[in-house]
């Protein structure tokens, strides 16, 4: 699939930011502590944030609408199966 030239961002989006207040947590809600674990999160928060992006930004050159894009890509988010029970 070719991918679209973009424009290159006023905004440096090179550095994956995560929310302040993100604390990865266990279901009885204390956080996770394990080093290795946080990393893992860490970095597929970062993917998946650019990934959405990147989805974004290739709709509205397409001349898609925004709202439409972020719908679309919440229900994506809601749609996602746990494949180990319920949480």
């Amino acid at each position: 699939m070719s991918r679209l030239v973009r424009p290159v961002p006023a905004v440096d989006n090179s550095k994956p930011r995560l929310h302040a207040s993100l604390t990865w947590r266990q279901p009885d809600g204390s956080p996770v502590s394990c080093i290795e674990k946080l990393k893992v999160l860490n970095e597929n928060y970062a993917e998946l944030r650019q990934f959405a992006q990147d989805a974004l930004e290739d709709a509205l050159l397409m001349g898609c609408s925004e709202q439409q894009m972020r719908e679309a890509l919440h229900q994506l988010i809601d749609e996602l199966a746990n494949p180990y029970g319920p949480t």
